[in-house]
């Protein structure tokens, strides 16, 4: 399951998007059917009952909470286990459960993990979950593999380029035919941190890149908290949902989040054609491109990817 997005703790959904009705959404190519108990507590299992394979968020749920399969009516609590089996009262219920995966809560959005087990607790940046914060959030799909938009968003040359009207404009301004651009990269225990510079003054703003596929970008304001989130969701190898959120410790009035919104989902517009445009599709191997020193986080995104995703020191 989970081809190439395997084992990891990846944000999912809204959790305000999940009401009474089961909600099918596909992750890295596998259909995900998320549901709430009569408590609210949440479940997701692989949409596919291991009956008949029919697809279980066509279901309903019942009086009792359980996910009830439209075909033959087996019934699923959140943890997978099977509950009814109509007609057949001496079934071994415990040998015939659905396939579920760990599911959390944080913040306002809810995570699973792409496997069975969870040994650990999915790490989520700081602005998604803080309190005392206005938080905004924006979903686009991108006809694009994941690992285009998750590098996309920890490629800082392109900012003179693609944002020279927004958020690059200040930068290409200073721009001259010599002009150099340093790329730092520092490890953490999430992932990395990326600074840039241009012409050896170093920008007051970096990036933080939490594995496998979140950017959050650090907005200096003096004494306040301001970040942009990008959360790049796999569905199929072609296709990638993109997760915007803003957090924001000042001027926090509801009537703001509009402005907000337009903003990200503008600047996240400018990159969509470009992104898309790119090939091969999945992003290729370090080594397999023309590279330069600017790429020294995307580089770290690809050794990752190919080391602890798809199994290759290529």
């Amino acid at each position: 399951m989970f081809d190439g997005f395997a084992n990891l703790w990846t944000p999912v959904i809204l959790a305000r998007r999940l009401g009474r009705k089961p909600l099918k959404v596909v992750v890295a190519g596998e259909p995900v059917v998320f549901f709430r108990d009569v408590a609210g507590g949440i479940g997701a299992l692989i949409d596919r009952c291991p009956h008949r394979g029919a697809s279980l968020s066509l279901g309903r749920i019942g009086a009792d909470g359980c996910l009830e399969c439209p075909f033959h009516g087996w019934r699923f609590d959140r943890s997978g286990a099977n509950r009814y089996t109509p007609l057949n009262p001496d079934a071994k219920r415990d040998l015939l459960g659905a396939t579920a995966l760990p599911v959390r809560q944080v913040g306002d959005l809810i995570w699973i993990r792409t496997g069975r087990d969870a040994p650990d607790e999915p790490v989520a940046p700081d602005g998604l979950k803080m309190p005392g914060v206005a938080r905004i959030y924006l979903e686009r799909l991108w006809e694009c593999h994941w690992t285009r938009a998750m590098e996309n968003m920890l490629d800082s040359p392109h900012l003179p380029f693609v944002h020279r009207r927004t958020i690059g404009r200040s930068m290409r301004r200073r721009l001259r035919p010599d002009s150099r651009m340093d790329v730092r990269w520092q490890e953490t225990s999430y992932g990395g941190r990326a600074w840039s510079g241009l012409d050896g003054e170093e920008s007051a703003a970096y990036l933080d890149y939490f594995r496998p596929n979140i950017m959050v970008l650090n907005i200096p304001i003096p004494g306040r908290h301001f970040r942009i989130h990008a959360l790049i969701i796999p569905e199929a190898s072609g296709r990638t949902r993109l997760i915007l959120a803003g957090s924001r410790d000042f001027a926090k009035w509801r009537l703001l989040n509009p402005f907000f919104s337009w903003q990200n989902g503008f600047i996240a517009g400018e990159d969509k054609a470009v992104v898309e445009s790119t090939g091969p599709t999945e992003v290729p191997p370090p080594g397999t491109e023309l590279s330069v020193a600017t790429d020294a986080a995307t580089l770290q995104f690809r050794r990752y990817y190919y080391s602890a995703l798809r199994g290759s020191t290529a």
